[in-house]
């Protein structure tokens, strides 16, 4: 495996976040705090506990992971398109780098700011409310699976991808939506009986359910089959990414 080309262009993707901060790092955190003070308060007025765990604490693990999803598909997707767009993807394609590494340097990249934002939201929202993580390790786990999964889904759009417009399409029209369904701010306990089996079919909801449990031993769904899910998603994106490369699907031509 060839370390230096994994680590340049690691290092070269980490360097971006640095000169953009305000936009990589500081608006979305911003973002998430304001949602956290609009539906902490107005909804949090109204709702002062969800099976015995403050509104205000309830919703943390939801941002957290509706911040984490949006920034690794927006990072890594971002992160592999611009080369294609100035051009540069050919010349990192006849380097002396498999796509295997390839893949885990922007992936790593992409899947580590996001990882370091979750991180960063979760200390913020500690400020507001007090928090409790009753499975420390479930909870890294959870993140660290998340970020990489949906930062090969963005690593996956960036290359689908041929103009700046279609870079947004899956994570403002797909993803936001499944996630503000998924139970962030909400039990899906809550539901009644007809809309509880149909959020089941939100995959995102799986996600979500598992990362709380972590946080709290709640979960709409068995922490077993929460993992589950995160797995295939991880499994089904390594697939497409595999397939990309073995066709040479929009790098080649």
């Amino acid at each position: 495996m060839n370390l230096y080309a994994i680590r340049a262009i690691y290092r070269f993707e980490m360097a971006r976040t640095r000169r953009t901060l305000m936009q990589s790092i500081v608006a979305p955190v911003i973002s998430t705090s304001l949602y956290f003070i609009v539906f902490g308060s107005a909804i949090g007025s109204r709702i002062k506990e969800v099976n015995g765990v403050s509104y205000g604490a309830f919703i943390v693990p939801g941002l957290i992971m509706l911040s984490l999803l949006s920034q690794s598909i927006s990072n890594a997707s971002f992160g592999i398109y611009f080369p294609r767009f100035t051009g540069t993807i050919y010349e990192l394609l006849s380097a002396p780098v498999s796509y295997f590494e390839i893949v885990i340097a922007y992936v790593g990249a992409a899947a580590t700011k996001s990882i370091l934002l979750g991180l960063i939201i979760l200390a913020t929202a500690a400020l507001f409310v007090p928090l409790q993580i009753q499975h420390p390790f479930w909870m890294m786990l959870f993140l660290l699976l998340t970020a990489v999964t949906f930062s090969l889904l963005g690593f996956i759009i960036g290359i689908w991808a041929d103009n700046f417009e279609k870079l947004q399409i899956v994570p403002l029209l797909i993803i936001t939506p499944l996630t503000f369904l998924g139970g962030s701010f909400y039990s899906v306990d809550m539901l009644p009986q007809a809309w509880r089996v149909i959020t089941l079919f939100n995959p995102i909801v799986y996600l979500i359910s598992g990362f709380r449990w972590s946080f709290y031993g709640l979960a709409d769904v068995a922490v077993g089959v929460s993992l589950g899910m995160t797995a295939a998603f991880l499994a089904l994106f390594l697939a497409i990414t595999a397939w990309i490369f073995k066709t040479g699907y929009r790098l080649k031509n």
